[in-house]
Parts: C-alpha cells; sequence; structure tokens
C-alpha cells in the first residue's frame, strides 16, 4: 500500500492513542503463567501483540476477547488471560510464528526455558535478520538448550527447557528485552537471578512482576528476582503507548501554530526521553492529570509548537528512554535552525530494519542535510524539506516517522509499504487525517 503525504500548516485537537504495546505483551505474557483470570483493559490489538496472543494460545492458554478480524475491528480490547499456573504450557504442535515482534519472541524464550519440551519460534523475513544470542547466551548460562542460525543465533530458534539455575547476568548492551527474558526465566531458578544493567531501560516487567506477586527488587542497575513465587491474576489498566503518541507530539512541535492535546498517555519514566529532547529543542511542552494505573503513571501531554527547533546533541543514558523515538527526533533535527548529533543509538542497526540507514537514506531524498554515523547521525536542520517518494523498509516507526516528514515538507510524500504500521499502530493513518483534515 502506498500513502499519499501532504505539507501541513496546522495541527490542534485533542488524540488518545492505543495501549501501550510493551505493556500489552507483558500482560499477555505474565497473565499466562499466573494463577487464575487476568484482565487487560486497553489492550493494543496490533499484529505485534497478536503474534504473542497466537503463540500463547498454540501452547494451550486461553484468551478471551479476541475479535475474529483482529486487528480491524479495534484500537484495543479487554482480554482474560486464563493462567496456567507457572511454568504449565503445553507443547505446541507446530513452530511458534513471533510474526515480525522481537518482543514475543525474546520474552518467549524467557519463559520457554523453564518449559521441560522442545519448541521453535520463527518470524518473518524481518525478524529472521535479527539477532536472538544476547538471549540465548544468558538463558543458555541459567541451563536452557538453545540452537539458531548463526553465531547470532538467528530465527528460527529452538529451545529446550530445564531446570534453571540462578546467575548474575552482566549485560554488555542495555536492553529491555534481555533484561525481561532472564527475569522470567528467574521466575523459575533456584535462588537469585540478577541483571546488571549498563544503563537504566524501560522496567515495564518489574512493575508488572511485582503487582502479579515476584519477589523483585531494584538496587540501581540491579535487578534481582527470586525464583519459586506463585503469581496471582490482576486487573491491567494498559496506557496510550507513548510511542505511538510521540508522533501527533512531534508534529506538533515543529508547526508554529499547533496546540495538541495526547489524553491519557504513559509516562514511565524509563520511557519519556522524548519529552526532554523536545523540551531541549525549546518546544512548551506540558504534562497534567497525573496518576497512576496499574502501577504506571499516566498523563495527558500538551505540545505547544515552537518558531523553529532549536538543534540537539544527544548521547549515553538517555538514549534507552528514546530508542523507539529516535527516527522521529531525526525528523525534527532535520528542520531545526542548526547542526544536531544524536550518538549512542547502535541498537537502531538490529531493529525491524536497520534504522540508522533507512532514516538517512529517506530523509536525504527529501532534502534533508543528513550524514551517516555508525551510532547515529549528524544532521544540519534545513528550513523545510520537500516531498518525495520514499520506502518505509516494512518498518512500522520509519513508515510513521516519514509521514511526520511530510507533513513538514513541501508538496507529496509517497511513502511505500505503508500498511506496515498495522504492526503497532492499525489506526495510525486515521487518527492522523483526522488531525489534519487530509482525505488520502
Amino acid at each position: 500500500m502506498r500513502k499519499v503525504i501532504r505539507g501541513c500548516e496546522h495541527v490542534a485537537g485533542t488524540v488518545e492513542v492505543p495501549g501501550d504495546k510493551s505493556i500489552s505483551h507483558r500482560a499477555l505474557l505474565i497473565g499466562a503463567i499466573a494463577e487464575g483470570i487476568t484482565t487487560i483493559e486497553g489492550c493494543l490489538i496490533a499484529e505485534d501483540v497478536l503474534s504473542t496472543a497466537r503463540c500463547l494460545t498454540a501452547m494451550g492458554v486461553r484468551i478471551e476477547g479476541l475479535c475474529a478480524n483482529a486487528p480491524l475491528c479495534s484500537a484495543s480490547a479487554t482480554l482474560s488471560v486464563h493462567g496456567v499456573s507457572g511454568a504449565n504450557f503445553s507443547a505446541p504442535q507446530d513452530v511458534l510464528d513471533a510474526g515480525n515482534s522481537g518482543t514475543t519472541m525474546r520474552l518467549l524464550l524467557g519463559l520457554l526455558a523453564a518449559h521441560r519440551f522442545e519448541a521453535t519460534i520463527d518470524g518473518d523475513e524481518s525478524l529472521r535478520r535479527r539477532p536472538m544470542d544476547r538471549v540465548a547466551k544468558p538463558l543458555t548460562q541459567m541451563g536452557a538448550h538453545i540452537s539458531g542460525q548463526g553465531d547470532k543465533c538467528y530465527p528460527p530458534v529452538s529451545i529446550r527447557g530445564s531446570r534453571l539455575r540462578a546467575i548474575e547476568y552482566q549485560m554488555p548492551v542495555a536492553s529491555a528485552q534481555v533484561k525481561s527474558a532472564i527475569l522470567l526465566a528467574g521466575l523459575f531458578a533456584d535462588g537469585v537471578t540478577s541483571v546488571i544493567q549498563p544503563a537504566a531501560t524501560r522496567d515495564h516487567t518489574e512493575r508488572m512482576l511485582r503487582a502479579f506477586g515476584a519477589d523483585l527488587s531494584v538496587d540501581g542497575l540491579k535487578v534481582s528476582i527470586i525464583g519459586g513465587a506463585t503469581l496471582r491474576a490482576q486487573r491491567v489498566l494498559v496506557p496510550g503507548d507513548f510511542s505511538s503518541a510521540a508522533f501527533f507530539m512531534a508534529l506538533a512541535a515543529a508547526i508554529p501554530s499547533a496546540k495538541l492535546t495526547v489524553k491519557g498517555v504513559g509516562l514511565n519514566p524509563t520511557r519519556v526521553g522524548f519529552i526532554e529532547a523536545l523540551v531541549r529543542m525549546g518546544v512548551d511542552v506540558r504534562v497534567e492529570n497525573q496518576r497512576v494505573a496499574s502501577g504506571e503513571p499516566v498523563g495527558d501531554v500538551t505540545v505547544i509548537g515552537c518558531e523553529r527547533l532549536s538543534p540537539i546533541n544527544i548521547s549515553g543514558e538517555i538514549i534507552p528512554t528514546m530508542i523507539d523515538e529516535l527516527p522521529l527526533l531525526a525528523v525534527l533535527c532535520s528542520v531545526a535552525n542548526g547542526e544536531s548529533l544524536i550518538r549512542d543509538a547502535h541498537e537502531l542497526r538490529i531493529k525491524e530494519s536497520d534504522r540508522i540507514a533507512a532514516m538517512a537514506s529517506e530523509l536525504s531524498s527529501m532534502g534533508a542535510d543528513i550524514t551517516e554515523l555508525p551510532d547515529g547521525w549528524r544532521i544540519v536542520g534545513v528550513r523545510r524539506l520537500r516531498g518525495a517518494q520514499v520506502k518505509s523498509y516494512g518498518d512500522h516507526r520509519v513508515a510513521m516517522s516519514l509521514a511526520i516528514a511530510g507533513m513538514l515538507a513541501d508538496g507529496e510524500t509517497i511513502i511505500d509499504d505503508a500498511e506496515c504500521v498495522s504492526i503497532s499502530f492499525p489506526q495510525f493513518w486515521e487518527l492522523l487525517e483526522g488531525l489534519v483534515g487530509q482525505p488520502d
């Protein structure tokens, strides 16, 4: 599917985005191993989350509330997950399909490490290019038997679980998915399993495990979990996805006359580095109606556009708190008043696409002065981008970032393979068009 985007001069109003993808994944997975029926309200209904649900269903977990033609029927839903109470999945009869979802594959490997049957997890062409060795290594140390393709353990990945032993693992690269896989396996290990992070990463797994009854502690960058706890079903309220909201926030930030409010969005401090970046670029950002829902901070975010964005130099510990928003930040830097530098973002090389290369290539075609670096970009802002035909590389975040670039460009921008937004945000085009009144 191709999508035509036209330059936009004004944005105003209020928008609500679908449920948080990271929290939806974790609610399904942790609810599946809990005792009792977990209710997930506002669960994101998008292809990535459906991959997790389908894998769990294939292993005997009963999930009620899914629409037959999801994700077309709704942006979110209330689901009931009938937990199996521990490491009691049924052996799957076929290969488990994680689709495009690295979260599904990595976190599910953590749970399967405790199941004494053999299972194979595969995915689409994009997922098959994403290495799983960073998860396989610590899970192997804990006693699981894992094999993948090549020395980087590319999918398909086969795993046979066993009785697990606790480890203390120093993560070489900050990754919430790797941390989460180890902690989920640690639920079933003998003793205390600890993960030491090089930098803070999103902590949805820690918050949710505690809510379900796990014995988990955090000491700075060290997270520890004691094996053997029985998890109890919970009612989980999923806030709006900050990473989805960020696209609308970015659009408003770069348009002088704009004023846009995103309601009920998750404000987990490990996720909101993008707000700090906007403020540093001179944007007026206001957070109101702050509250806590199911252990997660939530609020309403209003963004008021500024006349011209200031450049930014960003690296280090803030990068993991805005890793999904970095392609979007590159768009804003492309129209900022001066030279920006984004570094320490190596992780973008192994996402659904090589996001560093993808954004450098496509923004260049739109007239941006952007230089690809090994771990980010050097960008000199131009007054206005120009419309062009661009590629999404089948990557949902690249596609949506280019849509915002198109809104900030003169003329028309045509985005190829635009349907990939359904991976995380099936209603993106509808909400975007509703804000700016574009008919295509």
